[in-house]
């Protein structure tokens, strides 16, 4: 589905991305982990087209998306989620999962004023909210939620979104550990429903507890590419990630 060759990027002096490569396939969740500074953000922000890529190439479904704008990349089928929260505080839980669903800025706003917001639409954002419960803030503004809330409205945001490929920066960072289970327990279930997920996370426990593959990154490469299992007995990942 999503295939890297050769990818780099570099901050005048610093290789953030040296020679990655691999691939994502269907229906699975892939974890992307690595110390800070080890480029995992700067790969998403490349796949995403946040950032152009020095040299190498990205693919998705076998389309290049190697110099594509952000929206192009996303109408492709990309949905992702941020590291630091993009919900707009101002508007209500279910004006920022329609603003998601519509996709693009002025059709939604035209929609909304005009009320021709459709039942289907309401039904795909109700259900989303629902998957990943926290439907009875529906009506809540943005700003009236607690992080662990916005974390989850961020998630359904990304799932109504029509797409193929979910991107996680991060997802259960700096929430509780019951609301770390709920999140496991949803890319589970969304796996089994065919959902493709690649993930950035920091919290060992969550990511070895759900990832299909991991990829270890160090220094802009790849160090490490196996199950779950396997990652923790490597040597070079305990030396880069852990420290040992």
């Amino acid at each position: 589905m999503l295939k890297i060759t050769n990818a780099k990027k570099y901050f005048g002096g610093v290789h953030a991305v040296d020679g990655v490569s691999f691939e994502i396939k269907p229906k699975k969740i892939t974890a992307l982990i690595g110390p800070n500074g080890s480029g995992k953000s700067t790969l998403f922000n490349l796949i995403s087209g946040v950032y152009s890529i020095d040299n190498g190439n990205i693919y998705f479904k076998g389309e290049k998306l190697n110099g594509k704008k952000v929206c192009d990349i996303s109408n492709l089928g990309i949905s992702r989620i941020f590291q630091k929260s993009r919900m707009f505080d101002n508007l209500t839980v279910r004006e920022n999962l329609l603003l998601a669903l519509d996709n693009e800025n002025q059709k939604f706003w035209e929609n909304l004023v005009g009320n021709k917001i459709t039942k289907e639409k309401e039904k795909i954002v109700k259900e989303a909210l629902q998957m990943v419960g926290i439907e009875k803030k529906i009506g809540a503004n943005g700003g009236e939620l607690s992080f662990g809330q916005k974390r989850l409205v961020e998630i359904a945001r990304a799932l109504v979104k029509p797409h193929e490929l979910l991107m996680l920066d991060e997802p259960v960072a700096g929430v509780t550990p019951p609301l770390r289970k709920v999140i496991a327990e949803l890319l589970l279930k969304l796996k089994k429903e065919g959902e493709t997920v690649l993930l950035i996370e920091h919290d060992m426990t969550f990511t070895l507890g759900i990832a299909d593959r991991v990829i270890v990154l160090d220094n802009g490469k790849v160090i490490a590419d196996d199950t779950p299992k396997k990652i923790k007995k490597n040597k070079k990942v305990l030396e880069a990630y852990l420290g040992e």
